[in-house]
């Protein structure tokens, strides 16, 4: 069972300006693809304001890479419906508008640098060479080089170059910093962020770094066993919920925490821990304290029974749409 709230200070933000405008980067309803294996992804309904640099979380084949696969069109989707700035996904308008970023970045290794720009050149008609040039020489990497012949980190900023020389509205990224050092990735995170800041290129972005998603992003999308678990703005996700701990007084804390939204609960000893969603005060006696993103990511993935949340702006209550 799902559930959605109104943040504290909610109604002025980019969420709610995103729905007065209608300017929604992706917007999905009951969207799902089915293999003979199973499902992949089912029932998935949510909306993504323009403009903001998106985390997309979950384990591995928990339907991250089926979404962004149907988003760029490498899937179609079994069941419901996906929308790319309001235009249906496979309208021949969105191709121009995104640019896709795998982990394996395949980038022609014989090819020099200033031939992979040029290439960009000749594939997309509104690209934009000194976009392009100025983020390859702002790390040092030379036009003149092979690709092969870079480091990770610099193949990577390549890539990049070609993502945002297409100048796309929308930016899709899949563990594209997963094989970088620290250092590499903390530049590639920061070249990110001004190059998005700069255009107001709406960015999704799935990672396994919890840490990075919470320096970079400021709205989610949690996947689980298919199914999306968590949708919204993350400055309000976040403090939705509470950490508590208390002690026992019949082996048992479920009769404690009834009233409210438990999402994960560990008893060590005489006392439990729970992640809650609060609904009303919370005792006296327990120990409270304000989750990090990261425990409040974890403790959803780990409880895939537990019920799913979204804030206001990124949930659908509408059935499917049959255009």
């Amino acid at each position: 069972m799902a559930d959605a709230f109104t943040p504290a200070g909610a109604g002025a933000g980019a969420g709610a300006g995103a729905g007065a405008s209608g300017a929604w980067a992706l917007e999905a309803r009951g969207l799902g693809k089915q293999y003979r294996r199973g499902w992949a992804l089912r029932d998935c309904s949510f909306r993504l304001p323009a403009g903001r640099i998106c985390g997309l979380v979950g384990p591995n084949g928990a339907g991250k890479s089926t979404l962004l696969g149907m988003v760029t069109q490498q899937i179609q989707p079994t069941q419901g419906e996906l929308r790319v700035f309001g235009v249906p996904v496979d309208d021949p308008a969105v191709m121009p508008r995104f640019a896709f970023l795998g982990q394996d970045k395949p980038l022609f290794k014989r090819f020099t640098v200033a031939e992979t720009l040029r290439l960009g050149t000749e594939l997309n008609p509104g690209w934009d060479m000194a976009a392009a040039e100025r983020i390859v020489r702002s790390g040092q990497v030379p036009l003149h080089a092979r690709v092969g012949t870079l480091s990770g980190g610099q193949r990577t900023r390549v890539a990049f170059a070609l993502a945002f020389g297409k100048r796309p509205d929308l930016l899709l990224l899949d563990e594209p910093m997963a094989d970088l050092d620290p250092l590499a990735r903390n530049d590639m995170g920061a070249l990110l962020m001004s190059e998005a800041a700069e255009r107001g290129t709406t960015v999704v972005m799935s990672s396994h770094m919890l840490s990075e998603l919470e320096d970079m992003c400021d709205f989610l999308l949690v996947i689980s066993e298919g199914s999306l678990r968590m949708a919204g703005d993350a400055d309000a996700l976040v403090p939705a919920h509470a950490l508590v701990t208390g002690l026992l007084t019949d082996g048992n804390p479920a009769d404690l925490l009834a009233p409210h939204t438990v999402i994960e609960t560990r008893i060590q000893g005489r006392q439990f821990h729970a992640l809650v969603r609060p609904n009303g005060p919370l005792p006296s006696d327990w120990v409270v304290a304000a989750p990090s993103l990261e425990e409040v990511l974890l403790a959803y993935l780990r409880s895939p029974d537990a019920p799913s949340l979204f804030t206001p702006g990124a949930r659908i209550e509408e059935g499917i749409r049959t255009a």
